[in-house]
């Protein structure tokens, strides 16, 4: 992941807490896995309970897809922030998470301070045996 990307993601944490802020990874796969070229904020749609949920508009979902498909890109997966709470997946977390071999990157932001980063791959072949698998984020110029 570059270090811009991941840069970004802890200042849109840290500028929406209390919140849950919430964005896109959008990059390409390698061997490794994926190569994150940059992340886009996106609102948190989540009306209900936007401290601890968030949600993406399908159609500003649409939109970013339709950007990074222009530049020969692909969504390489999500990030969100967990205020005041572990940078680990909740059950919410796996229950709304659907995009099978894409990355979920967690951020902790504890009283306003991006603290912890953690990424999980969301593995599996179907969405009944889909799960969490720990992945190592590795910071590139």
């Amino acid at each position: 992941m570059k270090k811009s990307a991941f840069n970004e993601l802890h200042s849109h944490g840290e500028e929406a807490y209390p919140h849950e802020c919430c964005g896109v990874l959008v990059g390409r796969a390698d061997t490794e896995g994926w190569i994150v070229a940059y992340a886009v904020r996106a609102d948190n749609s989540r009306t209900d309970s936007p401290r601890n949920r968030y949600a993406i508009a399908p159609l500003e979902l649409v939109k970013i897809l339709r950007e990074a498909r222009s530049r020969n890109l692909e969504i390489a997966g999500f990030y969100h922030s967990h205020p005041d709470h572990p940078a680990l997946w909740s059950q919410t977390d796996l229950e709304e998470a659907h995009w099978l071999g894409c990355s979920y990157l967690i951020t902790e932001v504890a009283e306003g301070r991006a603290v912890v980063t953690n990424s999980f791959v969301l593995s599996g072949t179907k969405e009944e045996d889909k799960q969490f698998v720990p992945e190592r984020i590795e910071l590139l110029d």
